[in-house]
């Protein structure tokens, strides 16, 4: 079998590893509002910013790709 489709089925299943997670964890875990992340409500305009949530997936991200990268050679 080729690399690319074994890339592709990784990938689907790491997606369904992390759905089920989320699923699961996001019952207990305030994932997506943490301290730090702006919110603004007036009236009936909403609006949210999620930034300390998007540096803490980058820097998961980040470490995954590092260990992915160091274990490939």
């Amino acid at each position: 079998m080729a690399t690319f489709p074994k890339v592709l089925i990784g990938l689907g299943i790491l997606l369904v590893v992390v759905g089920l997670i989320w699923m699961v964890g996001g019952r207990f875990l305030n994932f997506g509002r943490l301290p730090g992340d702006i919110s603004y409500e007036k009236g009936n305009v909403r609006f949210y910013f999620p930034i300390v949530t998007c540096i803490v997936v980058s820097v998961v991200l980040s470490f995954i790709f590092y260990l992915v990268r160091l274990f490939s050679r």
